[in-house]
Formats: C-alpha cells, structure tokens, sequence
C-alpha cells in the first residue's frame, strides 16, 4: 500500500501535524500497544515519547521527511521522541509496539531507524503488552522492566538495517519516485522521464543532485524492499513475487535478494513464516 505522488506532496506540506500523546495523561515512564487489523495510514504526527514498532505479521511502511521505510517481520522501527512521521500499515498486520520516556533512552538520534530484532528483545516487547502506555502509572515492576528492554534497544540502535528509500521534496522528483514504485514490474527509465515530461539525462541528473543515487540503484533497492514485503504474506510464492517486482529471470532474481538481504528468497520466505506462527 502506498500513497499517490499528490498525496504525498498534500500530506508532506501540511501545516498541522499533531503530536499525538500515547500517554493520555498518564504517568509510566514506558508502555506498549498492539494493533491489529484493517490497512491504515496513520497520516502525519509525532509523539512525545520514543517508540519501537515491531511487526509481529504482515508488513509496515513508515515515512518520514527524509526516507521511506519497510518494515518487514523480524524488524522494527524506531521513532524518536517528536519526529514527525506516518504510517502506513498494510492490511493483515499486526504489530506491537513499545514507547520509552525520552530519559530511558539517550541516544535517541533524531531519525527513524529499522533494526534487526533478537530473540530476547522480540519476547521482551511482547511480553510488555500487559502494561498499555496509557495506563495511570507506572510500578517497581514493569519499570525495572522497561529500563532493561530500554538498554537493549539502545544498544540494538547501533545495528542499523538498510530497509529504507529516500524521498524528494523536489516535485519532479517526487512524482519520479512514486511512478518507478508504482510500476516496478516493468518501469523503464524512458517511461519514468515521459511520466513526469524530462528528457531521460534530465531525470538522471535531478536523481544524482536530490536523491544521492541513480535511478537505476532506486529502482533495484524499491524491487528488494517490495520483494520482502510480498514474501512475507502467506502462500506468496518466490516465483510469483520476482515477477511482480520485474524479474523475468528467477536465478537473477533469487541473486539479488540474496546480495540484498543476505539470504535467498526461500529461506527469507520459510523465516519470515516461522516467526509469525
């Protein structure tokens, strides 16, 4: 599920972007939340406390001024205190997420980062659902608790996952993007330029001075990161999903998921099934 280059560039300028407090006026210093359910787009907002996001099933794009991410099982999002960001949670989902008073947590950064998830810290977020973020108070308990999983987050910051995309301010830019994600399964480069009336060494340039990468880097990073989020849907088959993302070669593209993700698509696939069962 994406959002149209026009409501991208809508949503992206609007002038009011709530912060939305989790806390409810609450006092604990952190808490959890589970959502499940329908597709969603959260629209634009922050929050008042830190947050990590993990997708227990299905997959979640996140968006920010600077980068879109994905969100696949077996990773989360983190969202610092007061970043302004969006949603975009695709139907089937089911995430659970954990927010941190910004005390807990120094080293927040000011970005939004996607991060591998152990074993530990994976039932550690699950097991907080018994004490909602928006609860009166906090206890001795959950905050000996809470200030564990905050340290292991914090250390968990310095491995970052390559899950994003970059985004453009630049209006041609923008509606570039949108038009390479929205056709990934057979976008040309000829076609983006039509779409959005340059000359192809027009959109080659504007990619190289807004972007940081060439059109053709975007495409395959949008192909890989989409791929990750077809494998992870129930009965998605390798075949189908390489496909849909372009590839008329299955060896090619069983080749570049594996120098993407590190791992084939089969066993990507089989991993993600097993930690969402």
């Amino acid at each position: 599920m994406t959002l149209s280059a026009k409501a991208r560039t809508t949503t992206r300028n609007a002038a009011f972007r709530p912060v939305i407090e989790l806390r409810r006026g609450g006092r604990a210093m952190a808490g959890s939340y589970l959502y499940e359910g329908d597709g969603l787009i959260t629209g634009w907002h922050s929050h008042e406390v830190h947050q990590i996001e993990y997708a227990l099933h299905g997959v979640v794009e996140v968006e920010t001024d600077s980068a879109h991410y994905l969100l696949p099982p077996q990773q989360a999002a983190w969202i610092p205190v007061g970043l302004e960001h969006q949603a975009v949670m695709n139907p089937d989902v089911k995430t659970v997420a954990v927010m941190f008073a910004p005390e807990l947590i120094r080293n927040a950064g000011g970005r939004a980062r996607i991060i591998a998830v152990s074993p530990l810290i994976r039932e550690m977020m699950i097991y907080a659902l018994r004490w909602p973020i928006d609860r009166a108070q906090g206890d001795g308990t959950s905050d000996d608790f809470f200030r564990t999983l905050a340290a292991l987050v914090s250390e968990a910051l310095d491995h970052e996952a390559p899950l994003s995309l970059p985004t453009s301010d630049h209006p041609i830019v923008a509606a570039a993007l949108a038009y390479t994600k929205q056709h990934l399964n057979s976008v040309t480069a000829d076609e983006v330029a039509r779409a959005v009336a340059v000359s192809e060494r027009t959109l080659r340039r504007l990619f190289s001075d807004t972007v940081g990468m060439s059109w053709r880097s975007y495409l395959l990073q949008a192909r890989m990161l989409r791929s990750m989020a077809l494998l992870a849907a129930p009965g998605q088959s390798v075949q189908a999903t390489a496909t849909a993302v372009g590839f008329e070669n299955l060896s090619s593209f069983t080749r570049c998921f594996a120098q993407f993700c590190g791992e084939t698509p089969s066993s990507y696939r089989r991993r993600v099934a097993e930690t969402g069962s």
